[in-house]
């Protein structure tokens, strides 16, 4: 179940920039084009998907996950203090990575670490946290 939370990240943090494009366009006067580069930037969990397979299979699953932790950590850290425009980039690159490394090994994870009873059922909850993550802000806890 620990290993599912990957999936309630990555709904989380990709709908979590859709929220911020007011206050971020006003705060750093970003124009559109400079606001898509940014949303985009997590477009470099194509990157960390890629590199991730390879990674996990040479230091192992539970080592890339705690990294992919890591940079999702940076970015949350990095987003939340951001002085810059450059540096809100730099922290969603850093996301982005963590998103995808994550999308990718997380299920495998799961998958050699579960019960062969339960495995679809843990990999399927790695799914759905996925749209839990992307409801979050729809739907909101408080």
């Amino acid at each position: 179940m620990v290993g599912a939370l990957g999936g309630l990240l990555f709904g989380f943090d990709t709908a979590v920039i859709s929220g911020t494009t007011g206050a971020l366009t006003q705060v750093f006067q970003l124009s559109p084009v400079t606001w898509d580069l940014l949303s985009h930037c997590t477009g470099w969990n194509v990157f960390g998907a890629i590199v991730a397979g390879p990674l996990e299979g040479r230091y192992g699953g539970r080592a890339m996950l705690r990294l992919m932790a890591i940079f999702y950590l940076l970015s949350a850290i990095g987003c939340a203090v951001a002085p810059s425009w450059t540096m809100l980039m730099v922290a969603r690159f850093f996301g982005g990575i963590g998103i995808g490394g994550s999308s990718v090994i997380g299920p495998v994870y799961i998958a050699e670490i579960a019960p062969a009873r339960l495995r679809g059922r843990l990999v399927g909850m790695f799914q759905i946290n996925i749209v839990v993550g992307f409801c979050w802000l729809i739907f909101p806890t408080t």
